[in-house]
């Protein structure tokens, strides 16, 4: 290396975080010089720059960058590429690719023409002390999104799309000749085509009107559409689709190992309609049991590069929404042909595991298999036969049972953390309004299922990951998820500890131990939401990968998902890469299924945000005529802007705006979690129970407004229907003001503060 390519190496460790100071051990470490004469040169280096001011020192023997000194021939160092974040009015971070790099502030008239999610290029502002890294968008590198969907507002010569999304911060002008048959007041796909430098909003066309706001498809399709899922199968998906025989030939079964005769059922849900993983039970002669896990074999239907594929790979995952699925796969297939239903031949690639009493397992075979499945249980079903003993296959059920506890109760003692996500489900009427709202509880047969899944899924990833001696790893696809950062872990540590909550960090056990201990301690209380929350915050996020450095959460050094091909795309590269692999097959390209990987966890994560907002939604609906009405709540956060309470019972979380509390002027007292009348020194702390009024429903934006109710304020039934009465939005009235305010000409259009 040049002598000028080690300056430049060196600067950019100090240019990714400009505002960060170093050590020469950082820096060191950082460029990888390890050995005696490369840590002195790094000191040499740091000292000259020092000296010629392109470094400035700091206490303690550390250095920053000095942008003012910077040149781009030596190194472009005031430009940072990373995600733009709009969190919420004039809160606008860009995160950088380097992951250890401080986070940017943009102010809101430095923003340019960027967009939530946007990959941009930042010019970053001279330090000021005390202040945090700042800078200003300069380059558009890639759009996040370029369709939106909202509500669409006619003018006399031209229109709007006002986004439902909250994080879109401008409105998209449409010319007159592009509304494609939308009016006003209608739901729309809008594409955006065009951002001129001298207009403040972008301009777009309709792409599809969806019909009218507050209907239940149209809310749903808007949902769908605001996260780029498709509404539809395109036809020559369907067409392939209906040209899959239903047909088992007796050849295909030749070539399988059968297990017809062996007990087999299925455990899922009442309303379920595909059935992707069943279990068979056999008792051995040695004593022990023969378990198997058998998946639908999706890839003896879905060849590579077949329309199917293509279209499925696109989609990368099933999205689950409140009051339907919208499939990964055509309902041929995830319905019908891969739907492991009772009392019909099914083929399966099963992983089949040797069992004794102590859930140890002796022997582990992969392959293809054909199955009949002898009963479908629900998972309420499965539990009556556990609770009771009796039943539909009881002795198989307890047994199974029995191993599942022993293997869940192994993962923990080993060091895995106990993450149960509540799940909020909505009793729904004939026209998909909600009715009642519940929140679905994981009992013994919902663990029966996952801990046979997991065993499945960690010993495929061990059978194909492990290797011997000096052999080379194979590509595969690994369900892989990090260690927490170590500032975010001590930043969370600190915060039960102001609730009273320890936790000990000494070790990889002792820190699993804690969180589950943390989750026990807390269940039902105020805090519980938050806590889970911020929790999981702590944790880095699981997602798919080539480079397999095991799964942090669950402690396994080599876990996978083969376990759900109906519904996840890297489940069905599992499945192909493993009967490749079983084959005696070459490693597979490792950058083409990187890129896979990233897709499909991409597409993950848009899915988990497409059911969350079908809930907000859904809890909003529940909650739209019940405006003037009590509930019994627990404050769930604290804000500068407000306390936060959720609905004991249904989880429905509304803001108590602290402008709205005219007992007393409260301000938040942030290291404490509460909120303090200055003058009474009334406190509401985060847990605390509190009496809520519904006081407004925002059905467009999710968002629910509550009120305090002192305990012994009464109201009655008439004041509650007059009060609903008087906070119910005039339609009329609201787009009447929108058309006359918010809107002058498409170039002096103000920026919406969504």
């Amino acid at each position: 290396m040049t002598n000028k390519d080690f300056i430049a190496q060196l600067l950019k460790i100090f240019a990714s975080n400009p505002f960060e100071s170093l050590n020469h051990k950082q820096v060191s470490a950082r460029m990888g010089a390890m050995d005696k004469a490369s840590r002195q040169k790094v000191i040499n280096t740091i000292l000259d720059l020092a000296d010629e001011g392109v470094l400035i020192g700091e206490s303690r023997g550390k250095f920053r960058i000095n942008p003012q000194k910077i040149t781009d021939d030596l190194l472009p160092q005031n430009f940072v590429i990373g995600t733009l974040d709009i969190r919420r009015r004039s809160q606008t971070y860009v995160v950088p690719e380097n992951p250890e790099a401080a986070e940017i502030f943009v102010a809101p008239n430095n923003i340019g023409h960027a967009l939530h999610g946007d990959t941009v290029k930042i010019q970053l502002f001279p330090a000021r002390k005390l202040k945090q890294p700042e800078g200003r968008v300069v380059e558009v590198m890639k759009r996040a999104k370029t369709q939106f969907v909202g509500l669409v507002e006619v003018q006399r010569r031209f229109a709007f799309l006002i986004p439902d999304l909250k994080t879109m911060n401008v409105d998209i002008f449409i010319p007159l000749e592009s509304l494609n048959g939308a009016h006003n007041g209608q739901k729309a796909l809008v594409e955006m085509t065009d951002w001129p430098d001298n207009l403040n909003n972008p301009v777009g066309k309709v792409l599809q009107v969806l019909g009218n706001p507050g209907e239940n498809d149209v809310e749903m399709q808007s949902i769908l559409a605001e996260f780029d899922f498709p509404l539809s199968f395109p036809a020559e998906v369907e067409k392939a689709a209906a040209k899959i025989t239903d047909k088992i030939t007796d050849e295909e079964i030749a070539r399988r190992r059968d297990f017809r005769n062996d007990v087999t059922f299925t455990i899922d849900p009442a309303d379920a309609k595909d059935f992707d993983d069943a279990l068979s039970f056999r008792r051995l002669d040695n004593g022990n049991y023969l378990v198997g896990v058998h998946i639908a074999d999706v890839s003896h239907y879905v060849k590579p590069g077949s329309a199917i594929d293509c279209e499925a790979y696109n989609r990368a995952t099933s999205v689950y929404l409140v009051d339907r699925t919208i499939p990964m796969l055509p309902e041929k297939l995830c319905n019908n042909l891969c739907s492991l239903r009772p009392n019909e031949d099914k083929l399966c690639f099963s992983a089949v595991f040797e069992m004794d009493d102590k859930a140890r397992v002796h022997d582990r075979w992969f392959g293809k298999t054909v199955i009949n499945s002898n009963r479908r249980f629900s998972y309420e079903e499965a539990q009556q036969v556990i609770e009771t003993g009796e039943g539909d296959l009881n002795g198989e059920i307890l047994k199974l049972n029995e191993l599942a506890q022993i293997m869940k109760e192994e993962r923990h003692k080993t060091g895995a953390i106990n993450f149960e996500s509540v799940e909020v489900k909505f009793k729904l009427d004939e026209n998909a309004k909600p009715i009642g709202v519940y929140i679905k509880e994981q009992k013994e047969a919902n663990f029966l299922i996952e801990e046979f899944m997991l065993l499945a899924n960690r010993s495929v990833a061990e059978h194909v990951g492990k290797t011997k001696g000096k052999a080379e790893a194979r590509t595969f696809v690994y369900r892989v998820h990090d260690e927490p950062n170590p500032e975010k872990l001590n930043t969370f540590v600190q915060f039960v500890r102001k609730l009273g909550y320890r936790m000990n960090v000494g070790n990889r056990q002792l820190l699993a131990k804690s969180f589950n201990n943390l989750f026990v301690a807390t269940e039902g209380k105020g805090e519980q939401n938050m806590i889970d929350a911020i929790a999981i915050r702590t944790m880095a996020k699981a997602f798919y990968s080539t480079d397999n450095i095991g799964h942090y959460g669950l402690a396994f050094p080599y876990y996978t998902h083969f376990t759900s091909p109906i519904r996840r795309y890297p489940d069905l590269m599992v499945h192909r890469l493993l009967e490749h692999y079983l084959e005696g097959g070459k490693s597979a390209n490792k950058e083409e299924y990187e890129e896979r990987c990233k897709h499909a966890s991409l597409m993950e994560r848009k899915a988990v945000e497409a059911e969350r907002t079908s809930v907000k939604y859904k809890q909003a609906e529940f909650l739209s005529d019940k405006i003037g009405e009590r509930f019994p709540a627990l404050i769930s956060g604290v804000s500068k802007w407000g306390i936060y309470a959720e609905i004991e019972g249904n989880k429905c979380e509304g803001m108590i705006p602290l402008g709205d509390m005219d007992d007393d002027f409260y301000y938040l007292d942030e290291d404490n979690y509460q909120v303090i009348g200055r003058r009474y020194g009334k406190t509401y702390k985060l847990g605390s129970p509190v009496t809520i009024e519904v006081k407004r429903v925002d059905m467009q934006r999710k968002q629910l407004d509550f009120k305090l109710v002192a305990d012994d304020e009464p109201m009655a039934h008439s004041d509650r229907r007059r009060e609903a009465k008087e906070h119910r939005p005039d339609r009329k009235a609201k787009n009447a003001g929108r058309h006359d305010s918010r809107h002058g000409s498409p170039k002096h259009k103000k920026k919406s503060n969504k």
